[in-house]
């Protein structure tokens, strides 16, 4: 099935790919080819219906924002918060990103095979991001939840401390946020990251990875208090 963006409003290419039906066994799920990619801005805003999307072109700011249920692999780049707000399903962006990629967001997995600026995941609440290139300032920024994964280089101030969410990374960092460290991982995030990373078709041993944690978390770990629920904060 193909939709041609710049003949469609946002509303009714999203009532539209809305209307496909879907299988029983929830299996073999749809294809959706979406032409026409010229840079458009908040495209394909509110996706939410199980179907796989596939597009090749860039596009402007907000792309993806609010998604949920749809696997989507577009070619191209975007502009500023794609996949803000995001709840579930999948984003696969084939280029780079802009500012505050996964804003917000609170489930799903958004993969992006270049780099991105500032503001990765900031305030996010759940979900994964993957970063195969290098990632701006403030990774993290007041995110409470969920997983960050940089395979490249960051910025500066990495890992607000105030923040609870887990943040890998490959490459160094310009500088990292008053209050967090760099740490080793342990045995069983190694297992889990090497997971994650290969669900998000992402290249890499994750013994390669470093994580950044608050110093008050690491020190209670290195005391053998277990998980730390309550005042590392």
């Amino acid at each position: 099935m193909r939709f041609d963006l710049s003949e469609h409003d946002h509303e009714s290419l999203r009532n539209a790919i809305a209307a496909i039906p879907i299988p029983d066994d929830g299996e073999d799920l749809p294809v959706v080819q979406v032409d026409g990619v010229k840079g458009q801005h908040a495209a394909m805003m509110r996706l939410d219906h199980p179907v796989r999307i596939e597009a090749e072109g860039d596009l402007g700011d907000f792309a993806f924002a609010h998604h949920a249920q749809a696997t989507v692999r577009l070619t191209g780049s975007v502009g500023n918060g794609v996949g803000e707000g995001m709840r579930s399903g999948t984003i696969g962006i084939r280029g780079n990103a802009g500012v505050g990629p996964g804003a917000a967001m609170r489930g799903g997995t958004l993969a992006i095979y270049g780099s991105v600026g500032d503001r990765c995941g900031a305030a996010m609440r759940g979900g994964e991001i993957f970063i195969r290139g290098d990632a701006g300032d403030h990774i993290g920024i007041g995110a409470l939840g969920g997983t960050i994964v940089i395979g490249g280089n960051a910025g500066r101030w990495i890992g607000n401390a105030q923040s609870d969410v887990s943040i890998f990374i490959r490459g160094s960092a310009e500088s990292l946020a008053e209050g967090v460290t760099e740490a080793p991982l342990r045995k069983r995030e190694q297992l889990r990251l090497g997971l994650l990373l290969i669900n998000a078709s992402i290249r890499g041993d994750a013994s390669e990875f470093r994580r950044i944690v608050p110093d008050a978390k690491l020190h209670a770990e290195q005391a053998q208090q277990g998980e730390v629920v309550p005042n590392w904060r």
